[in-house]
């Protein structure tokens, strides 16, 4: 753990001196601030690391309107019809869902017994609102990851198990909607389901959204080699999944999420990010980037993740191509993950910036 922490403090140094390298063709040193040869994100129009919003992957105005709105006026009928408006197959729900169980767990770690008044009037005022069940389900599930005892705790346990019962309670309210199961993936990672028992829960998902990107990132976490599987195993469902996707999913990028999710916590291998593995799984990611929708609400996801490992290859004109589209959001794996999100993407976004530079890039020839 010690390691970990010292890591995360390099990681914000390099946060501080990441704007002040200089640019010299085929590598990057550090100079004094305010160095005229300093490479600045700010150059680039990029968001300050204060206004990076650490809530959502990307933007989504209507969610953030909505949410705004019941956090002013504490009633809850804005978000309702939000998720009333949202088709129940696709990821943009899902999305939604996390986003105000997200709202309402911070509320109530801010404010104990106080916070997320506008949760709690939704499920009294409108118990059969399948979209305040799911809500709901959702609070109590990142209240387990995010503010219980930790894994391994009785609060841990007890939490997910009460999540467990506001899943089927919400999945009655809407029987084709796939969201509940989604939510109880998570709950199945915590608990140790059983293969068997988490197999049968992963049928009920697939049954009603087979191509569920999120979804599949979600069950990717039980079966890595950190929770309740392997690293050949959860290669094998992301291949699996890749290889079946239709030309135009993400799911093509699912292999980079099975390696992210498999990375030690220390990469010791200078040549580890020039391997014939994370090039295979970076370039079939940038294959799915490159064929998805425009408007597909897991771009942005992947773009994320992409960064991580384009800059690590340092491949630099790809990695500011995925900063170009995901700049001020960073509410998504891998920094999500981290103590700091706006720090830790702040991080690789200067070193993408720094590298960039070096290689004769400015903001003029970074494409708009």
């Amino acid at each position: 753990m010690e390691i970990l922490w010292f890591l995360f403090t390099i990681g914000l140094l390099v946060a501080v001196v990441g704007p002040y390298v200089r640019r010299k063709r085929g590598g990057i040193r550090q100079v004094a601030p305010g160095s005229p040869d300093a490479a600045d994100p700010e150059n680039y129009g990029f968001a300050r690391q204060e206004q990076l919003d650490i809530r959502v992957p990307g933007p989504d105005q209507d969610l953030m309107d909505a949410l705004g709105n019941v956090q002013r006026s504490g009633t809850w009928q804005a978000a309702s019809g939000l998720l009333a408006g949202t088709p129940r197959e696709g990821e943009r729900r899902w999305q939604r869902v996390q986003a105000f169980g997200g709202a309402a767990a911070l509320e109530l770690a801010q404010q104990p017994g106080a916070g997320a008044q506008w949760l709690k009037a939704w499920r009294l005022e409108a118990e059969k609102d399948a979209g305040g069940a799911q809500v709901h389900a959702e609070l109590l599930v990142q209240q387990a990851w995010r503010h219980s005892g930790g894994v391994g705790s009785d609060d841990h346990r007890i939490i997910l198990e009460e999540a467990r019962e506001a899943c089927r309670r919400a999945a009655l309210l809407a029987p084709g909607d796939p969201v509940p199961y989604i939510t109880e993936l998570a709950i199945a990672r915590g608990l140790a389901y059983p293969p068997a028992e988490f197999d049968a829960l992963w049928a009920k998902v697939i049954d009603r959204a087979p191509e569920h990107m999120g979804a599949h990132v979600a069950a990717l976490h039980y079966w890595g080699a950190k929770w309740h599987g392997s690293r050949e195993q959860a290669d094998a469902f992301s291949h699996a999944a890749a290889a079946r996707a239709p030309r135009g999913s993400l799911l093509a990028a699912l292999p980079l999420f099975a390696l992210y999710e498999n990375l030690p916590d220390v990469v010791l291998v200078g040549s580890f990010y020039q391997s014939a593995v994370v090039t295979r799984a970076v370039e079939g990611a940038l294959y799915a980037v490159h064929t998805a929708r425009p408007d597909d609400p897991m771009l942005a996801h992947v773009r994320h993740l992409l960064l991580l490992f384009l800059v690590n290859m340092e491949r630099w004109a790809e990695a500011m191509e995925q900063v170009r589209h995901v700049d001020g959001y960073v509410g998504a794996l891998p920094w999500s993950a981290t103590p700091d999100p706006a720090a830790s993407y702040a991080v690789h976004r200067a070193l993408a910036v720094a590298g960039y530079e070096a290689n004769g890039g400015s903001p003029a020839t970074l494409p708009h």
